[in-house]
């Protein structure tokens, strides 16, 4: 297993609050570790807690029956120490970490009310005699190591998404030595080695196929839930699933350089990152420690003194609002959300490695696309054909390994045209090619190679006048002189560009884009997806002064880049969003990256940044209302009306709380984007 939380130094958990313990030797994680030890101390005690209620007074005259005998006093006093000084450790260990760095909290209302309770129970049985609370003060630590058991398997639930990542790899592989399959353990892989991925095998580690055809299930890492088909030339990723065929590949990356090492740094990273929310709640909890001490002595002195009711009933409700008080709640209504939330974006192919990213892209006024590559596909695609030349194109381009002949050939194949036989084929580098068909010569290229062949393209030209200002490509076909027709190519725009663009729209956001090409190309394409603005001609250098044009009114800007030339831009953005980056996750610039080129990741983005911050918002609000009425319960102001809280149910309550806002952070892993 690896470890859920890591830090360097001692500190406080990020997700509960609690001091981090020194990491033991089988790795197991410090939530699994806090919660063994809850349990552990629970079952200890509990038979000893069973034994003080049997002994103490209060309960033998409430169940009228009678176990009295020379010296129980002195056997409560040594069980009550038992259980309060054995049981208690980890909250006095944990409240002495909190006052050393005056970050007083929960741990240190625990380790008040326990110690309070406790010293006057000695004080009540050996200086001045009277009743004790050395039941009450059992039961409390029962049931605050009972609860804190629970609250940490109820952590432990929305903190698996690292152990989940590492269960991808699987612990053995196929490695070929000297044509034999040889099993070996993953982690002894090295680059350049050659492993066999059977039909229905994970792919142990990053590497490049180099023999067989296959597709793979990546929905694990990049949340596309078809199947990839991977041939020899492409890149693979651990973690990964052989669907039907047997490849073999090369090693390419391995520990930290694999793509899903970085993905669980990236979580890592991201889970230990606080949202500014973060920082209300921090503050709102010191103020309820003091707002307990300080209400806890005034409820003391309230029933000693102003309504006497005696010192047992003055401190049993003091020890119930210091205990009832306790912000663990809201120490977790954070954390716990932004620990499930990166879970759920890395599900869908969004590695946020700042939190705080995330909190911000709920109030986006807009998304600025880069084009190429990100509301474009990047690569040559066929718009439209004038003539029937397309089997003629296609049977000589197959010849070529030209970007735009494996853009013909490809429309000719999607369109199941049966290709001819070619002889005499000729490339001219930069200008197209030739071959013989049937007896015929045919030429396709650009213009200039059609003046070479004295071909006549005026006429057609006149006709496709709208394309050549757009800026598109042309590749002209002629048999001899006669020009036969034209196909006209351009760079594809994503279908999913044209459904993120009016789904941004629909959530309020304005879309603008940014290119380096020129006028009339980014006008087209700003034309057919209703982008609101566009920056053509603009150089990688310039792009950052367009995101700063965009915040001069105050509007809150999200950038979105391959991460590279654009990285000046993303650094400026309110949040940066890296897209595209495939297999390489570890992209410096931007706080978020979208594993897959899909421009409705970016609406992703947004929508689970509202489903975030309404989760918070619901948690801040039930751990705030929760004191603002239990801590005068607890105070007594019921009591004219018979309602008394005890130490013991205000510790369960306040455990219920912790519960409560765990659960709810819980449902965001239905969230569906």
């Amino acid at each position: 297993m690896h470890p859920e939380v890591k830090s360097d130094k001692p500190g406080k958990c990020p997700k509960c609050g609690m001091t981090l313990v020194e990491e033991v030797k089988d790795h197991t994680s410090h939530h699994a570790h806090m919660g063994h030890s809850f349990k552990k101390l629970f079952f200890q005690t509990l038979p000893v807690t069973i034994i003080v209620l049997l002994l103490s007074p209060s309960i033998q005259n409430w169940f009228n029956y009678s176990l009295d005998f020379a010296g129980r006093d002195a056997v409560l006093f040594l069980l009550g120490s038992v259980v309060a000084l054995y049981g208690g450790r980890p909250f006095f260990s944990a409240a002495k970490s909190e006052i050393t760095s005056r970050n007083f909290g929960m741990m240190t209302l625990v380790s008040l009310a326990v110690l309070s309770g406790y010293v006057f129970s000695i004080a009540a049985t050996f200086l001045f005699p009277g009743e004790s609370l050395w039941w009450e003060i059992s039961t409390l630590v029962s049931a605050f190591l009972f609860g804190h058991w629970m609250e940490m398997r109820a952590v432990m639930g929305t903190t698996g998404a690292l152990e989940e990542l590492a269960k991808l790899i699987p612990p053995t592989a196929n490695k070929l030595v000297d044509g034999k399959l040889v099993e070996v353990e993953t982690s002894e892989l090295q680059k350049g080695d050659k492993v066999v991925i059977r039909p229905g095998e994970k792919v142990p580690v990053d590497g490049t196929v180099i023999e067989g055809e296959s597709s793979l299930n990546e929905s694990m890492i990049t949340g596309e839930s078809r199947p990839v088909f991977k041939k020899v030339g492409d890149s693979v990723v651990g973690g990964t699933i052989n669907n039907d065929g047997t490849l073999t590949i090369e090693v390419t990356k391995t520990g930290t350089e694999s793509a899903l090492a970085q993905i669980m740094s990236l979580i890592r990273q991201a889970q230990t990152t606080k949202p500014s929310v973060q920082r209300l709640a921090d503050k709102a909890a010191t103020i309820l420690t003091f707002t307990a001490i300080t209400v806890g002595s005034v409820t003391f002195l309230y029933w000693l003194i102003l309504n006497p009711q005696g010192a047992i009933f003055a401190s049993t409700l003091a020890i119930t609002v210091i205990v009832i008080a306790c912000p663990h709640a809201l120490g977790l209504a954070i954390p716990t959300v932004t620990t499930i939330t990166t879970q759920v974006a890395a599900k869908n192919g969004i590695l946020i490695k700042d939190i705080k990213a995330l909190e911000i892209a709920k109030k986006l006024s807009w998304v600025v696309f880069d084009k190429t590559g990100t509301l474009t596909k990047g690569e040559f695609g066929v718009d439209k054909i004038i003539g029937d030349v397309l089997q003629i194109a296609a049977s000589i381009d197959v010849y070529s390994q030209h970007s735009i002949a494996r853009a013909i050939v490809s429309e000719a194949e999607s369109k199941k045209i049966t290709l001819d036989k070619v002889s005499d084929f000729m490339s001219y580098p930069g200008r197209g090619v030739s071959g013989k068909m049937n007896g015929k010569t045919y030429v396709l290229g650009n213009e200039a190679l059609m003046k070479e062949n004295k071909v006549n393209i005026t006429k057609l030209k006149e006709d496709i006048k709208k394309e050549v200002e757009e800026g598109k490509s042309f590749i002209w076909v002629s048999q001899g002189v006669k020009l036969t027709g034209v196909i006209i190519l351009s760079d594809i725009i994503r279908q999913e560009s044209r459904q993120a663009v009016k789904t941004l729209h629909d959530l309020g956001v304005k879309v603008a884009m940014i290119t380096g090409d020129n006028e009339s190309i980014a006008k087209s394409v700003a034309k057919e997806l209703q982008i609101d603005t566009y920056y053509a001609d603009v150089l990688p250098e310039d792009k950052v002064n367009k995101i700063r044009q965009l915040q001069k009114d105050g509007s809150i800007v999200a950038m979105v880049g391959d991460g590279v030339n654009d990285a000046p831009a993303l650094t400026q953005s309110n949040v940066g969003i890296a897209i595209g980056a495939g297999t390489d996750v570890a992209v410096e610039a931007g706080q978020i990256v979208l594993v897959k080129n899909n421009p409705m990741d970016v609406v992703k983005i947004i929508q689970l940044s509202r489903k975030t911050d309404s989760k918070m918002k619901q948690n801040l609000a039930w751990a705030a209302g929760y004191n603002i009425i239990a801590i005068p319960v607890a105070a007594g102001v019921l009591y004219p009306w018979g309602v008394l809280l005890r130490p013991e149910w205000g510790a369960l309550l306040m455990s219920a709380s912790s519960v409560i806002v765990v659960v709810n952070a819980l449902m965001l892993r239905k969230t569906r984007l």
